[in-house]
């Protein structure tokens, strides 16, 4: 004990030595650049940090990583934390198996600290699994990412999709599943597309942009997105163009086919915005399809969500918020599908619906009720078929079936439970545990608990906290609230590795679903998004506010943390109420809101957020957008901030440009840092990387949240 007290106060002189101006982070050159929107005149001095090409902001980039890992390295609970992480990450996982028409499942494995999962396949659900792509072979540091798979119809070929570092970029390769040998097929400059296979096995769809310029691909904004058909053993460049929006550079396009084979489903969308259109191309003999059938449209109102499930007997079965902001099925006749002359099979109800299936003659459908899971079968004629019992409360994380089968496979997590997959036999009605995790956490001593909140406006929002059971509301306890509140997506409740560690030290994680999601459907979304989104930031002051009023905590033990969308909401949070947070980690932010839309996929979010080039957009993101609402001399939240070179989704400069600002503004002595890596992306870190960032990030908010080396536990 006495070496532990040691280290703290050798690293308590060492932050002092900090706060006195003995080791500042490095100074960032500002470029006088004044920008006028409207009348109203923006500085932008970071600006040149937007060109990732540029020397000096390399040179700059690493000095701050230097600085980070100098700051990381005097935190007492660094090194237990990375001990104690890695023995909890180290346990073996699997993803739910993919069916298709053949006996054949393909599924992905990690033995525990593997830097990627390997996909397997099975010849029959009984037999013993072989590997066909080891990602981990193919690229032994982690720096090229295994992305998807998407069998052939009937098993017998595979697709993958390989990007360097993680990004969204992915370039699609083909394998034998019988011999696991590769074929010659490279299909490349896919970005956030699947591909549709033909159930021929002769090729398949898939979507693409143009060609990027060199050097230019994380950047260059993404427009022009086309479907073209592959025929397997012929060059990319042969490859017949489908389908294109040319007159909406900006939409986006997907494809899939049906079940049966014989439908081309084309999926269409304004970027992010919350409806779509759908339009239909009879392929024909599903054995002789006819790749270049048109595509006719069927919903163009763009009014609404309109999403196949699947075509049987001639009826496509939707999932839509036509009259349902909640989500209803709905079953259209091909040759008549007019809304007016809709069935309902499965009405808009309490929950929202999430993940939905045929599952031989019925439908399975996932909803979530107050931001907790359940599983409802219905027959086509919209009759209750019965329910499927899950395992707790928890989240349905991934669901799949076919017609033609008579499994329904699913998986199931909490906060505190790693994903389990499931079997449910459609005839006996018996659910089978296909695979279930082992632990090395004693979960017993905790509880989730769900409460609901009043935001600023009054409006209840629904939370989950994560706390020992014996919790004592004294206000102690270090605590990380999480949030995302954006693109009509509910947090899940879904298992990470560093949970239990930040259980077993004291802490609490509370986890509140703001508006911006779809906790309570389309509705909830839209009050969180465009002009509405002050709402977001406000639920989760709020639920700050409410964390204390009861005594989870204080405001000098409460951190908080969000990523992407997250990130933004974090940002907005310290620059909105600096005075609530002690600590804040920033991943991947979206944080110069009036640039955003120029860089690669940023103009596809317009629709969520608006643009700054829009009047009437202008003036709200410029009134909550991060970076523009620094104030020099404020005192900050101690805050880390994390990147990535790769990042195709959402660039580094979001980062770069507000690290630098805040240390520049930063009127006390909390620390404000930024790290930057290599070789990863906006969703993707191979394990060692991110067992190792992990650590960094909860060490950093932990110590920051006056948690001491006298937290750590004594683990049998």
């Amino acid at each position: 004990m006495r070496d532990v007290f040691v280290l703290l106060f050798a690293s308590l002189a060492l932050l002092s030595a900090r706060a006195q101006g003995a080791d500042r982070p490095p100074v960032a050159p500002i470029h006088a650049v004044v920008d006028d929107y409207f009348g109203t005149k923006v500085s932008d001095p970071y600006r040149w940090m937007e060109n990732a090409q540029d020397p000096v902001l390399r040179k700059w980039v690493d000095a701050e990583n230097r600085f980070t890992e100098a700051y990381v390295a005097g935190i007492p609970l660094r090194s237990w934390m990375a001990k104690r992480l890695t023995e909890l990450w180290n346990f073996p996982t699997e993803t739910m198996p993919q069916q298709v028409r053949g006996p054949r499942v393909f599924f992905r494995r990690n033995s525990g600290l593997q830097n990627q999962s390997v996909l397997y396949v099975q010849d029959s659900p009984s037999a013993k699994p072989r590997v066909l792509v080891d990602p981990n072979v193919l690229s032994p540091d982690g720096s090229v990412a295994l992305t998807w798979y998407w069998p052939s119809p009937d098993g017998k070929l595979l697709a993958y999709g390989l990007s360097p570092g993680g990004a969204d970029w992915t370039t699609v390769h083909v394998v034998d599943a019988a011999t696991g040998k590769p074929l010659s097929d490279v299909v490349r400059w896919l970005n956030g597309s699947n591909v549709s296979w033909t159930n021929d096995d002769r090729g398949f769809f898939y979507c693409r942009f143009p060609q990027p310029r060199r050097g230019n691909e994380i950047s260059q904004e993404l427009v022009n997105e086309s479907l073209s058909y592959h025929v397997l053993r012929t060059p990319q460049a042969a490859d017949r163009r489908i389908f294109a929006l040319p007159d909406r550079p900006h939409w986006l396009i997907e494809g899939s086919v049906s079940e049966d084979g014989r439908y081309l489903f084309l999926y269409l969308a304004n970027g992010s915005a919350p409806h779509n259109e759908l339009y239909v191309a009879d392929l024909g003999d599903p054995a002789r399809p006819n790749v270049a059938a048109p595509a006719k449209p069927v919903y163009v109102g763009d009014d609404a969500y309109y999403e196949p499930i699947d075509v049987r007997d001639g009826v496509l079965y939707l999932q839509t918020t036509l009259g349902a902001p909640r989500w209803r099925i709905v079953a259209a006749k091909l040759s008549n599908p007019e809304p007016g002359h809709w069935r309902t099979v499965v009405p808009e109800g309490k929950g929202v619906l999430q993940f939905v299936s045929f599952a031989g003659r019925y439908i399975a459908v996932n909803r979530i009720v107050d931001a907790a899971g359940r599983l409802d079968l219905y027959g086509t004629d919209g009759k209750p078929a019965g329910s499927v019992t899950l395992p707790g409360v928890g989240s349905i994380t991934d669901l799949g079936g076919l017609q033609g089968s008579g499994v329904l496979y699913y998986s199931f997590s909490s906060f505190i439970s790693p994903a389990s997959v499931y079997r449910y036999d459609l005839q006996t009605r018996k659910t089978e545990t296909v695979f279930r995790p082992d632990l090395k956490f004693d979960s017993s001593k905790y509880k989730t608990r769900e409460v609901f909140y009043p935001s600023k406006d009054g409006t209840m929002v629904p939370m989950f906290i994560l706390a020992a059971k014996n919790l004592r509301h004294d206000g102690s306890h270090p605590t990380m609230l999480y949030g995302y509140g954006g693109f009509d997506a509910t947090i899940p409740h879904l298992f990470k590795p560093v949970y239990p560690v930040w259980l077993e030290l004291g802490g609490i994680l509370a986890v509140p679903n703001i508006r911006g999601g779809d906790t309570y459907g389309e509705t909830w979304h839209r009050a969180g998004m465009l002009d509405k989104k002050q709402n977001t930031f406000d639920d989760f002051a709020w639920a700050a506010k409410y964390l204390i009023e009861k005594g989870y905590t204080s405001t000098r033990h409460l951190g908080i943390e969000g990523r992407s969308n997250g990130g933004l909401l974090v940002g907005a949070s310290i620059t909105e109420h600096p005075e609530l947070f002690r600590a804040a980690y920033i991943e991947h932010g979206n944080l110069d809101m009036l640039r955003y839309q120029h860089f690669s996929g940023g103009a596809m979010v317009i629709p969520e957020y608006g643009s700054s080039d829009d009047p009437k957009a202008f003036k709200w993101l410029y009134a909550y957008s991060p970076l523009q609402n620094i104030r020099k001399g404020t005192c900050y939240p101690a805050t880390l901030i994390t990147t990535s070179w790769d990042d195709d989704r959402v660039v580094p400069m979001h980062g770069f440009k507000f690290a630098a600002a805040m240390q520049s503004a930063q009127g006390c002595a909390n620390p404000v840092l930024l790290r930057t890596s290599g070789a990863t992306a906006h969703s993707y870190m191979p394990t060692d990387q991110n067992i190792a960032q992990t650590s960094d990030v909860w060490a950093f908010e932990g110590y920051n949240l006056r948690m001491t080396s006298a937290s750590i536990p004594h683990i049998p």
